[in-house]
């Protein structure tokens, strides 16, 4: 009976399995543009909110960041170096700007800063996946 199981079970994961590089590069690719959505929102008050003085640290320099590696991410153009680099800015968001508040991400306001850097953590090491334009 385990065998039947355990066929039932290899049968279903194996096409998913066969398609995980895919997946990974249309989650590479929504996370990217959302991340550079956050950038577009403090340098170009797009698409709401205002925007903030050019140049005014941390947010403004914060922004270009965010624009810059998340569109890179989005593209699948160096993604591990862009993914290193923007974990590291969202782990320096956290602990800026919501730490002193608490320690719990879901209490001090930081919940997507840390998603974000581990997000970013984990395609360090995952790489691109499929779709992206450099291979």
């Amino acid at each position: 009976m385990s065998t039947s199981i355990n066929d039932t079970v290899t049968r279903f994961q194996d096409p998913l399995t066969a398609k995980a590089p895919i997946a990974l590069g249309v989650f590479r690719i929504l996370v990217g543009l959302m991340f550079a959505m956050h950038g577009t929102i403090k340098l170009f008050g797009f698409p709401s909110a205002s925007t903030v003085a050019v140049g005014a640290w941390p947010s403004w320099w914060a922004g270009l960041l965010e624009v810059v590696f998340g569109l890179l991410i989005a593209a699948g153009v160096l993604t591990r170096v862009s993914a290193f680099i923007s974990s590291g800015v969202m782990a320096v968001a956290y602990f800026w700007k919501h730490f002193p508040d608490g320690f719990w991400p879901i209490d001090n306001g930081g919940e997507t800063a840390a998603l974000y850097s581990f997000i970013f953590a984990l395609l360090v090491f995952t790489g691109p996946g499929a779709l992206a334009l450099r291979r």
